[in-house]
């Protein structure tokens, strides 16, 4: 993509994950070009990115939309993020560096120090550190494929959505799932890492399930 064409999806895509275009509404590619300040070219392109990404979706008439997810769906899109995670934390586990499992723990930090501010938890430091923990593991695993694969199933719009409606006891759960995956990671263990990715969402689907039925 140009440019322009990044720009534009960076944007677009922040505001679709923010909540700024709600999920069933049609929105135009002019209203999206006013939204970036650029020009209907870049953002048709930028559209089509997202349009790959599963973030819109065009409808018979050519349309174009944040999708509704239905229970299926996001039932669906949780059980493949669980056995793709799990895959990528046993593969980590084997290849991962030193320095990365130091990453890991500096990350680990960031996050403790987003559930442990005063008042409410700061959410949005909690969904970064999460972002770029699991960025690590990513790397680690040392696989374009999965790369691919994990892009294109796990969506950040359920994964904030998800952690706007963690308690703080919840946050410090995932947390020492994370801790426990450093800790496998150490020792390189394959099993263990892979089985504490797996729990590691499974809660977190059992989370959102919980939240939407609340």
């Amino acid at each position: 993509m140009s440019k322009a064409s990044q720009d534009a999806y960076r944007k677009i895509r922040s505001g679709i994950l923010s909540g700024h275009f709600p999920a069933g509404g049609f929105v135009t590619e002019d209203e999206f070009a006013q939204f970036c300040g650029l020009s209907r070219t870049p953002v048709r392109e930028a559209i089509a990115e997202l349009v790959s990404e599963m973030l819109l979706q065009r409808s018979d008439t050519n349309r174009v939309f944040v999708p509704v997810w239905s229970d299926e769906d996001e039932e669906e899109l949780f059980t493949l993020r669980a056995m793709l995670e799990s895959h990528c934390a046993a593969r980590a586990a084997r290849l991962i560096s030193d320095d990365q499992i130091a990453a890991l723990r500096t990350h680990c930090d960031f996050i403790d120090k987003a559930i442990s501010q005063n008042g409410e938890p700061d959410v949005s430091g909690f969904v970064e550190g999460n972002r770029r923990f699991h960025a690590v593991i990513l790397a680690a695993a040392q696989s374009e494929r999965l790369g691919q694969l994990l892009r294109f199933v796990v969506s950040q719009i359920v994964v904030h959505r998800t952690a706007e409606q963690y308690s703080r006891a919840d946050m410090q759960q995932s947390q020492r799932d994370h801790r426990d995956l450093v800790s496998a990671f150490a020792v390189r263990d394959e099993a263990w890492a892979g089985a504490i990715a797996n729990t590691h969402i499974r809660r977190a689907a059992n989370a959102y399930k919980t939240s939407r039925a609340s």
